[in-house]
């Protein structure tokens, strides 16, 4: 397989990366810190990933969107650390952990590491921002909230819509990509439906067995999810906040899920909307409905968007 080259618009003589750990205790995960070879203090953003186990570069086949991102932005002056999701560094320890919830996939290391890039040199401890892609972006609000010293968020694609029924959605589209084979899709897609209506049922427990809801994820963690709307919280926040989305994006819509953020922000100041009509859920460039195996290709983040945040980044008051 070809291996990740950087993208045009990276200049890898102006940066530098640094292995870090993020956490501490069995949990821990290794990280990344890329910085710009220039002197700070720096801005920097604390990356979070999306839904499932993933690296920190978000590794899809050949590409790596957060690789995209971090060397972009150390190119235009931005600091950025990367980690490994607990659920890929320790898949053992979190299959084993009772009670496993949203907060313990990402909140502990999402805060965890803005406090690291509070103590690195070259970063300005008062321009720490977060950003959070698709499920990423859904906690980020989450994670601001709980630590008051993030100057800003950026909400990468964030997912607004509750995830088990953003799942049905999902799975109908991509059923209506091919009619021939639609009718065969059914069965799966009224499985998902019965799993999604089991989370929003009010006899969900923490006994629930996870092989009655979706994905087979458990009921603590679906419990934790569907009393969080994630608008409402970016709400309170009083901070800045970037939310940029991609037109073609499947996953996380403009229908479904920009329009709620929109509606739950509508009356706050500092927030910047931002729509990139041709990119989809990883903000690749194309055209046409979006499919999955447009993520195959060796590809990188819409130079566009990477320009989008690193303009906001420095123009953020300190």
């Amino acid at each position: 397989m070809q291996e990740w080259q950087p993208p045009g618009y990276v200049d890898s003589g102006a940066l530098s990366e640094e292995d870090v750990t993020v956490g501490d205790g069995p949990l821990a995960v290794p990280g990344t810190l890329t910085r710009p070879a220039a002197p700070g203090p720096h801005p920097a953003i604390v990356l979070l990933a999306g839904s499932g186990p993933l690296d920190r570069d978000e590794t899809i086949g050949r590409n790596k969107p957060f690789k995209d991102l971090a060397w972009g932005l150390a190119t235009r002056g931005i600091a950025t650390l990367r980690f490994d999701k607990v659920t890929f560094a320790h898949p053992g320890l979190v299959a084993a952990a009772a009670g496993f919830t949203v907060n313990d996939e990402y909140l502990h290391h999402a805060l965890a590491a803005a406090e690291l890039l509070r103590h690195r040199p070259g970063v300005d401890p008062e321009r720490i921002f977060i950003l959070g892609h698709s499920l990423g972006g859904t906690v980020a609000p989450r994670v601001a909230a709980a630590d008051p010293a993030l100057a800003g968020l950026v909400i990468f694609a964030g997912g607004a819509q509750p995830m088990h029924w953003s799942a049905v959605r999902q799975f109908r589209y991509l059923a209506s990509l091919d009619p021939a084979t639609a009718a065969a899709s059914q069965p799966l897609i009224d499985t998902v439906t019965r799993q999604a209506r089991a989370v929003d049922s009010p006899d969900l427990s923490p006994g629930t067995p996870a092989g009655e809801l979706p994905f087979g994820v458990p009921a603590s963690y679906w419990l934790d999810l569907r009393g969080y709307d994630p608008a409402a919280t970016a709400a309170t926040l009083g901070r800045p906040m970037l939310i940029l989305q991609g037109g073609r994006d499947y996953q996380a819509t403009v229908d479904d899920d920009l329009a709620r953020w929109r509606a739950g922000l509508a009356d706050r100041p500092g927030v910047t909307i931002r729509v990139h009509d041709a990119d989809n859920h990883l903000f690749f460039t194309g055209d046409g409905p979006s499919r999955p195996a447009e993520y195959e290709a060796a590809q990188h983040v819409d130079q566009a968007v990477v320009a989008d945040i690193a303009e906001w980044i420095h123009t953020v008051p300190s």
